[in-house]
């Protein structure tokens, strides 16, 4: 497997970018994000890559960050949820109103993004969240478990490790007067990226 490709951006185009790697140009599905990322870096640039071997296709998926590559891996392990589909999911939600979509069984908002429709939406629901691991850290006094547990769950679900997810919904608690669970996952999403 690929697991990154680091050269010189050749071409890019609607969805797909050229990378030149010593005279050879391998041709990578991208993000919209992370289009724009390459396009912004120019030059030398650096993709994540996922690469699914198909009977008449090889097909390499680019991402700027890895957390992007492991959440496309979790979304193709959903039934009826192929790599395209999957690239239309990160292209046009973000991390954040992802897992807050996904913890509240909010289908309106999935169903927003175009080839998801209303069954895809219960299918993501469910799988992701049967996936998502049950929190084991014991809380600090006073907070509010199923909030953290929650929260923790949706980080996970997302491709952090269940240690990554509680530290930064521990860093970013205290900061919160009377968070809800969309507001703790945004907090610690941000606290996740900065260690990136």
């Amino acid at each position: 497997m690929i697991d990154h490709l680091s050269g010189e951006l050749a071409s890019a185009a609607d969805r797909w970018v050229v990378i030149d790697i010593g005279g050879i140009g391998y041709r990578v599905q991208v993000t919209e994000p992370t289009l724009r990322d390459l396009l912004d870096a120019g030059g030398r640039v650096m993709v994540h890559t996922h690469m699914v071997v198909r009977d008449d296709n090889i097909q390499l998926y680019g991402f700027s960050r890895p957390r992007e590559r492991e959440l496309f891996t979790i979304l193709i392990g959903v039934t009826g949820i192929g790599p395209q589909t999957a690239m239309n999911i990160l292209s046009r939600i973000s991390f954040e109103d992802f897992a807050i979509a996904i913890v509240t069984d909010d289908e309106k908002t999935l169903t927003r993004i175009p080839g998801i429709g209303p069954k895809s939406a219960k299918r993501l629901i469910l799988e992701l969240k049967d996936a998502m691991k049950k929190c084991a850290a014991t809380l600090p006094d006073g907070k509010d478990r199923a909030l953290v547990c929650d929260t923790v769950s949706a980080l996970v679900s997302l491709g952090f490790s269940e240690r990554e997810a509680g530290e930064a919904v521990d860093a970013a608690l205290p900061s919160l007067p009377d968070p809800t669970v969309q507001d703790l996952i945004r907090a610690s999403l941000t606290r996740l990226r900065e260690q990136v």
